[in-house]
């Protein structure tokens, strides 16, 4: 119940000559003011809608919200530009893969149904020609965190999110949002120690035949190349600078870095 993984699924990108592979993860669309988030989505809506011309599948790597909640009727309101440019990518033919993470826990069907996106629950053993990845938020990972592990089997129980739904969603939704401001209160603050336990289940993972590593969650964009593969965190969208990744089969994986205007 309290395993780091949740659960690990195979998969396999079969990637068009020419095209590369994009991941992003902590966008946190929903955190701060909105005027100071409106400019999140921006940045984010105008990367989505220049990948069509080089990118052959998009790996959304969990937290694209701060917080998200689905019912039968109702989602957040506030993120229509960004549904609507994920739901434009798919109509041109785009993969896309979403990876739930510790904040946007609460997907039920909505993704599915109206966008044609599965969200994966867990990691993801995936193969892009000849290279190999675990890809993974990276909540439950970190060192010293059985208490977030237990808190998870919580959140995501079932029967705790059937009874979650059964509050209008004007009271599920703004509960939602300040739960996910506690647990950033809880990240921020806890001490982890010296070591950090994303990168050591990632070294281990590279040990264990893995070419390349994938994460998100610490909110530190790491690009370490080891003699066993490469560690990627894709870092966050929340200050000046914003960071994901990049993947071809010619030139390997690489952080990207893009600075406000």
């Amino acid at each position: 119940m309290f395993d780091p993984v949740v659960s690990l699924r195979r998969m396999s990108v079969d990637l068009p000559s020419g095209k590369d592979v994009v991941f992003i993860s902590d966008v946190h669309l929903g955190f701060g003011d909105r005027q100071t988030d409106r400019q999140r989505e921006t940045r984010l809506v105008e990367l989505l809608r220049s990948l069509p011309p080089t990118c052959g599948h998009l790996f959304i790597v969990g937290d694209l919200f701060d917080y998200w909640f689905d019912y039968r009727t109702a989602i957040p309101r506030q993120f229509v530009r960004t549904l609507a440019a994920l739901h434009d990518l798919r109509d041109a033919g785009m993969p896309i893969t979403y990876l739930m993470g510790n904040h946007d826990f609460g997907h039920a069907t909505y993704f599915h149904d109206e966008l044609g996106i599965e969200v994966e629950r867990g990691d993801l053993d995936v193969t892009i020609g000849t290279t190999r990845f675990y890809v993974s938020h990276g909540d439950g990972k970190a060192a010293n965190d059985r208490g977030y592990l237990v808190l998870r089997s919580v959140l995501r129980n079932p029967v705790a999110q059937w009874l979650y739904r059964a509050l209008h969603p004007d009271v599920g939704i703004t509960l939602a949002s300040r739960t996910s401001h506690g647990s950033r209160d809880y990240t921020s603050d806890k001490d982890y120690g010296p070591e950090d336990g994303l990168r050591a289940f990632a070294l281990d993972r590279l040990r264990n035949g893995y070419d390349v590593v994938v994460m998100g969650h610490r909110h530190h964009a790491t690009e370490e190349r080891t003699t066993d593969g490469i560690y990627v965190n894709l870092g966050h969208w929340l200050g000046s600078e914003v960071t994901y990744a990049r993947f071809d089969p010619d030139h390997g994986i690489r952080v990207i870095h893009i600075n406000s205007p």
